[in-house]
């Protein structure tokens, strides 16, 4: 028994180190996970290639470890870094995927995540759908008390009402997110608030604002090697140094930010950076370069409103692929919950088995000691019992030795009390005689008592023979 009980606890020893064991791998791989997916969201302006690229591995990592919320993210951040690579149909695809993963997860903060980046999708496109998406999102941050996300939707919506060109109303929202990312000491989206602030300060005419706001803009960003703000401020810039007649610097700003448009390679970006190129050499008086420009932009945008007419067509029918998915996702995720139910049950039923023969095994063994124990008691019992029985017998006959002895004594005895009793009744008989014959005076006095003192005496013998024999018995 104690070396089963030695050999249970060793086991349970050696499970428990395996279990930590791959408690410690399976918590490196999820930080793993959460490092390269941090790492491809940070990569989102510099480099969106990258950031599909990194955000991959991470999905296939996690997918590996059955990690949720790390497949989530993934799936999330690819959709971000499609979106910057003007993928909108992939973007969209991913982040429906990870919307299921999250809302599967019960994960509020994840999803409402991906209906900002959602709602930033659907903002070049269909203001009312974008505006749906980040209020849902905004709804729900505002829920979890998350400050940076809320900071975010406000910079957000802000930009869909500049593209609305409800100006005010995008500049009280950019005015709400300001302070947000002031106090979160947020860096990129301060340049990204600057810059927006900037725009509609151009808009507005109000071009000295405008231009230090931008310039602010575009000195950060270049600071944090935030290629996509560069090129998108310089743009700005540019439009707004043709407006104030500056050639030289609005050129200067054209090439700079061409320079950064092809390092992130956004066909959009390249797109307006043809048109403002065009439009400054038109207001250079450079109608030969305009007009090659102009022909250029005019295939580029027949092009272009093609692609975004089948980019819309693609979002749709990705949409529609991906409610199917979203079933399909949910009917696995049923049979998954069945199967590990099922899995769990069957654990539990062969885990009880398992104790109820421990204590099968347990019980039979304990009766097996038990019926030995009972087995030398017996006979410890029937040992006792023999001995008991000689004991019985030698003290009968002890007892029938004895009886016989007092049997015979007690016949002695009688004998002799019938023999003292004749002895002692002749002394007194004369004595009775004597005192008889007194009273009538038929005997001297002195005789009489000389007599009666012989019967006195002849009595006492008697009675000390008595005596001795009564104390001192004749030796059988």
């Amino acid at each position: 028994m104690k070396k089963i009980g030695t050999f249970i606890l060793f086991f349970l020893l050696s499970l428990s180190v395996y279990a930590n064991d791959i408690i410690d791998v399976a918590a490196k791989d999820t930080n793993e996970v959460i490092s390269l997916n941090t790492s491809a969201y940070s990569n989102r302006l510099t480099n969106p290639e990258q950031t599909v690229e990194d955000a991959t591995r991470a999905l296939k990592l996690s997918t590996k470890l059955n990690y949720i919320n790390g497949i989530a993210e993934a799936y999330r951040v690819i959709g971000i870094g499609k979106y910057y690579l003007d993928q909108p149909e992939k973007a969209i695809e991913n982040y429906l995927n990870s919307l299921s993963y999250f809302t599967r997860n019960n994960n509020l903060r994840g999803e409402a995540k991906v209906y900002n980046n959602i709602g930033i999708l659907f903002r070049d496109h269909d203001y009312e759908r974008s505006l749906t998406y980040l209020n849902r999102s905004l709804e729900i941050a505002q829920k979890i008390n998350d400050t940076k996300l809320v900071g975010s939707l406000y910079l957000n919506i802000g930009n869909v009402y500049t593209r609305k060109n409800n100006l005010y109303m995008a500049l009280k929202f950019y005015d709400k997110s300001f302070p947000i990312f002031q106090k979160l000491s947020d860096s990129v989206n301060l340049i990204q608030c600057l810059q927006n602030r900037g725009v509609i300060y151009f808009k507005l005419k109000d071009y000295d604002k405008a231009l230090g706001l931008l310039l602010e803009a575009n000195t950060g960003a270049k600071a944090r090697d935030l290629n996509e703000s560069v090129a998108s401020v310089d743009l700005t810039l540019a439009a707004l140094y043709m407006t104030k007649g500056d050639f030289k610097n609005a050129e200067k700003m054209v090439r700079e930010g061409t320079a950064y448009t092809q390092l992130v390679k956004d066909p959009k970006l390249d797109y307006d950076y043809k048109y403002t190129t065009y439009e400054l050499e038109y207001n250079k008086k450079n109608f030969a370069r305009a007009v090659n420009l102009l022909r250029e932009i005019y295939t580029q945008d027949s092009v272009t409103y093609k692609t975004n007419v089948s980019a819309q067509m693609n979002l749709v029918e990705a949409k529609r692929r991906q409610e199917e998915q979203l079933k399909e996702n949910e009917r696995i995720a049923e049979r998954q919950a069945y199967d590990r139910s099922k899995f769990w049950a069957v654990t539990v039923v062969a885990g009880l088995m398992l104790v109820v023969i421990g204590l099968l095994i347990s019980n039979v063994k304990r009766k097996a000691k038990t019926n030995a124990q009972l087995t030398l008691l017996n006979g410890e019992v029937s040992r006792q019992k023999d001995n008991l029985d000689r004991i019985n017998h030698h003290l009968e006959e002890i007892i029938d030795e004895r009886t016989k002895d007092l049997q015979l004594k007690n016949k002695k005895l009688s004998e002799h009390s019938s023999y003292l009793s004749h002895q002692i009744r002749g002394p007194i008989a004369t004595l009775r005689g004597l005192i008889n014959l007194e009273k009538e005076g038929l005997v001297d006095q002195a005789e009489c008592l000389d007599m009666m003192d012989k019967c006195v005496s002849e009595i006492d013998e008697k009675i000390i023979e008595m005596s001795d024999m009564l104390h001192n018995p004749p030796r059988v």
